[in-house]
């Protein structure tokens, strides 16, 4: 199956197996034409399926059983985002709200609370908020300014929309007692931003991409964010980044 879609603001040709990855996202679908093309194939498929056995291990859980259709889509988005750092644009593995229509970008290991404290946003600021992409947006790294956008590779729960925003901040999340924020250096973060976007295993890709990595450091003002996710957590993540 063929379709086009618009994401990041360049045109990709999806060639799949399956109609799956065409149903997650036709809200991008569009009929301009293609800037490049992607194609899958049964490898990409066993790829994907070795990826989360091998994530199931170390993880020390049950191997999961996925469906062809749904490891496809896996498959889509990352050579998606494998074309994407021709472009200057990376995926990265956060959180994103947009408020007043600027955006916020929240990262943390998984299960800290990335979802729970942007929808601590939407509930404290609420139609002043927008979610972006609660899961896998795209950061288009230009030399003075990022732009986040939504995609269709949201999260579970399906939350973003087909949008992009001026990105003000990387806020690094923490369980904490007390509610509290700082500012941190490029130093301080690094570790984590290396940790959080996609890594492509071409070397010259991957060279690409870290030198995509410094001059978002070097864009974005940086945040270490400790918070005990009581909607308060809101108020003083967006003061502390103002």
């Amino acid at each position: 199956m063929v379709n086009r879609y618009k994401i990041a603001d360049k045109v990709v040709e999806v060639n799949s197996i399956y109609a799956e990855v065409h149903k997650y996202c036709v809200d991008y679908q569009t009929d301009e034409p293609a800037d490049y093309s992607v194609y899958t194939t049964q490898e990409d498929i066993y790829f994907e399926r070795e990826k989360s056995v091998h994530k199931d291990e170390i993880e020390g859980i049950p191997t999961r059983q996925f469906s062809d259709s749904y490891l496809e889509e896996l498959a889509v988005y990352r050579k998606i985002a494998e074309k994407m750092i021709d472009f200057d644009t990376i995926l990265f593995h956060g959180s994103i709200v947009a408020l007043d229509g600027v955006g916020y970008l929240f990262t943390a290991k998984s299960g800290t609370g990335k979802s729970t404290h942007t929808r601590l946003w939407r509930e404290y600021f609420g139609d002043r908020v927008v979610m972006v992409n609660d899961d896998k947006p795209l950061l288009h790294i230009a030399h003075s300014d990022v732009i986040a956008y939504g995609t269709p590779y949201n999260g579970k729960h399906r939350l973003g929309a087909n949008i992009s925003v001026p990105l003000r901040a990387i806020c690094i999340l923490t369980r904490s007692i007390e509610n509290h924020i700082e500012s941190i250096t490029r130093n301080q973060a690094y570790t984590m931003l290396l940790q959080q976007i996609y890594r492509p295993t071409d070397v010259l890709k991957m060279a690409k991409t870290l030198e995509l990595v410094d001059r978002l450091a070097d864009s974005v003002k940086l945040y270490r964010l400790g918070c005990n996710m009581d909607i308060s957590a809101a108020l003083v993540a967006f003061k502390g980044m103002q």
